[in-house]
């Protein structure tokens, strides 16, 4: 069965700035939507709409079709991965996946990076392997979707390949919302893109999209 998440109606304002006032946006489980905006369009905000944490006047947040005004407390139909460090520096790796009743084998077969590393406390590991972490356990914890927020943030390389190949892998048992500024690295795994501008979200699906709506700009003789 394919479940939705569907946010629309926002109007968000601060003072007399308007941050969102016609926002659509649809996600699917089974797959990866992707939401790019330049900095102070409002996408972490709009997130926090959905998520419940941030309050607007006006708003529909639907999972399949019906209301929910509170998704933080849903645990089961939304997971939220802030673009801040969440898991506590004082725990060891080993700590956090016990707590969050995840396969330490499972999780090493997939990111060896972290083998021998889990009497490590977490403050311990890389930028990139404390990202890594955090975003394996809310993507592999049970939950109807997840929202990323800069999941690659502090990732080099090679740990941006294999998070994207985790991440397609892992729509199967989940819908996905990702917003990142590596937008090449979004549109890469992503089955729809939505664009936030001036408090509106646009439809892109391509390099041309984007150029056309002023996010990028392309060579002149491509």
């Amino acid at each position: 069965m394919i479940h939705t998440l569907e946010a629309d109606g926002i109007q968000l304002d601060f003072g007399l700035r308007s941050i969102l006032s016609d926002v659509y946006i649809k996600c699917e489980t089974g797959k990866i939507t992707g939401l790019l905006g330049r900095n102070g369009q409002g996408k972490t905000c709009l997130m926090n709409v959905i998520l419940g944490t941030l309050n607007s006047s006006i708003n529909s947040v639907r999972f399949d079709g019906n209301m929910v005004r509170n998704a933080s407390k849903r645990p089961d139909l939304l997971l939220y991965l802030p673009q801040f460090n969440f898991i506590p520096k004082t725990l060891t790796v080993k700590k956090v996946m016990d707590d969050f009743q995840l396969s330490p084998t499972e999780f090493e077969r997939r990111f060896p990076e972290f083998n021998s590393r889990y009497d490590l406390k977490v403050n311990q590991l890389s930028g990139g392997q404390w990202r890594t972490l955090e975003l394996y356990i809310i993507v592999k914890t049970p939950s109807l979707f997840a929202m990323l927020d800069e999941p690659f943030t502090h990732l080099n390389p090679i740990q941006i390949d294999n998070i994207k190949e985790f991440l397609v892998e892992e729509k199967a048992n989940k819908g996905m919302l990702i917003t990142d500024h590596m937008y090449s690295h979004l549109l890469d795994i992503s089955d729809s893109v939505y664009l936030l501008k001036d408090g509106k979200t646009h439809q892109a699906k391509t390099l041309d999209d984007l150029d056309r709506l002023g996010y990028v700009r392309l060579d002149a003789g491509r």
